[in-house]
């Protein structure tokens, strides 16, 4: 850790402890103030825009009281931000990205345990230092500990991570229920649950309704991160405690954290940004030029806003890390599973080739589905995430849909700046009528792109 990080973290200290003793009314009254100055000095502008939207909207900051598992983390947190190594953490995974963020905690002094349930991964995790699965040829700190107790795991701690896949995740914390006596939950899961488009706050709210929660996304790679090249994440929850005990969990000389309260937004931003990383591995196999590239990752932004004003999330968000920084990073990187997976779609393999081959969970080829459905029953114009579902689970052929997408109306630049010159409900049934309107067309086309990808 460096000195000034030293000096951010006693900085930091002396903010929460004054936060913690303010009164609410205050808070109450500051939020207010900060509504009508953002009313008197709207403008033209883009960002201006933006504000005013969100503010007519109804989003902004919210400060709820706090409940008895919240009071209980805020009088430790004066202890935690003094000495972090204090904290007792667990992650519950043993993929790439979990066992990232375990090791970081443990290089960073919390007592922190990594539980995978497979008895003999977690045997020889504990003996060669290394998930040689996930991460292979990475060292892994020597205070780290490993189990696959489940129990022995959870019990006592105050923080448990979830690194499971979105299919294991609700299963998962129905197991962890009996165990639980005031721990917090945070999720570093980013998908959703099949058939029922839960997220995982949504899960966690079902399966352990009094626990205090957070979700945890961003642009974070888990290799470069092992690299200790300089990365950052986003910790979303509406507890403030909580979110500062993940600040000084994590936070390092070269991973910095920070702070949200819109975990509607930070979640569907990690779990959107995947179909679109599916997409632009599927250009990459086509060797698209620039200008497509960009092209394509403002307007999957763009569908990725739509999506999450609909869904009770601030449009600013999708601004931040967890929005277009993740979007970015999955979507121009061959380490990112959905890119990958993108591009052996993208080369001729079918669906269930490329899952095999990767042999890794790609949480976008789920979401694809669960947006499409979600998306087309609320009449949520979505033509990025319908055409990849219109070429991997219709069999459509892929250079016939990007056609379809590129003739289809006409629509402002910037979400909520400026009306659309056609509603999405025309722009749907123009997309749906040209993609279905000659099968024998499609064949055609199918031919010609297995043609060009041979060549």
């Amino acid at each position: 850790m460096t000195s000034s990080s030293d000096e951010d973290k006693q900085n930091q200290n002396a903010n929460n402890a004054d936060t913690v003793g303010r009164d609410k009314s205050n808070n109450s009254e500051n939020n207010n103030n900060n509504n009508n100055n953002s009313n008197e000095n709207k403008s033209t502008g883009l960002i201006a825009s933006i504000l005013d939207r969100a503010t007519k909207s109804g989003f902004g900051r919210k400060k709820l009281n706090p409940n008895k598992v919240e009071a209980a983390v805020a009088k430790q947190m004066d202890q935690i931000h003094k000495s972090p190594e204090k904290i007792r953490l667990t992650v519950l995974g043993g993929g790439s990205f979990g066992t990232a963020m375990a090791n970081l905690a443990a290089r960073n002094g919390c007592d922190t345990t990594i539980w995978v349930r497979n008895k003999r991964t977690v045997k020889s995790m504990a003996k060669t230092q290394m998930n040689k699965k996930y991460l292979p040829g990475y060292k892994l700190d020597n205070r780290l500990k490993y189990s696959y107790d489940l129990e022995a795991a959870v019990k006592d701690k105050d923080i448990i991570f979830l690194a499971v896949p979105s299919s294991a995740f609700r299963e998962t914390l129905k197991n962890i229920k009996p165990f639980i006596s005031g721990q917090s939950i945070v999720s570093l899961t980013k998908g959703m649950e099949k058939d029922t488009f839960a997220l995982m706050s949504d899960i966690i709210k079902d399966e352990l309704p009094e626990v205090n929660f957070g979700v945890m996304s961003g642009p974070n790679l888990a290799v470069e991160i092992m690299k200790n090249m300089p990365s950052a994440t986003v910790i979303a929850s509406e507890s403030e405690p909580l979110r500062h005990a993940v600040q000084a969990a994590l936070h390092s000389a070269f991973f910095r954290v920070f702070a949200s309260d819109d975990i509607r937004g930070v979640e569907l931003g990690g779990a959107l940004k995947n179909i679109y990383a599916i997409a632009m591995g599927m250009a990459a196999a086509y060797d698209v030029g620039e200008n497509t590239k960009a092209m394509l990752l403002t307007r999957s932004l763009a569908e990725m806003s739509r999506f999450g004003v609909e869904e009770g999330a601030n449009p600013l968000t999708f601004l931040g890390l967890s929005g277009v920084g993740d979007l970015y990073a999955t979507c121009n990187s061959e380490l990112s599973r959905n890119f990958r997976i993108g591009n052996m779609l993208g080369r001729g393999m079918d669906i269930d080739a490329a899952v095999k081959k990767l042999g890794q969970t790609a949480e976008g080829v789920n979401t694809i589905q669960q947006v499409h459905e979600k998306a087309s029953k609320q009449g949520i114009y979505m033509p990025i995430t319908h055409a990849l579902h219109a070429v991997i689970y219709e069999d459509k052929a892929a250079l016939g849909v990007a056609l379809h997408l590129m003739e289809a109306g006409f629509r402002s630049d910037v979400e909520f700046v400026m009306p659309h010159d056609h509603s999405n409900a025309a722009l749907t049934a123009q997309m749906s009528a040209a993609s279905s309107a000659d099968d024998s067309e499609g064949n055609t086309d199918k031919k010609d792109s297995n043609n060009l990808k041979n060549k």
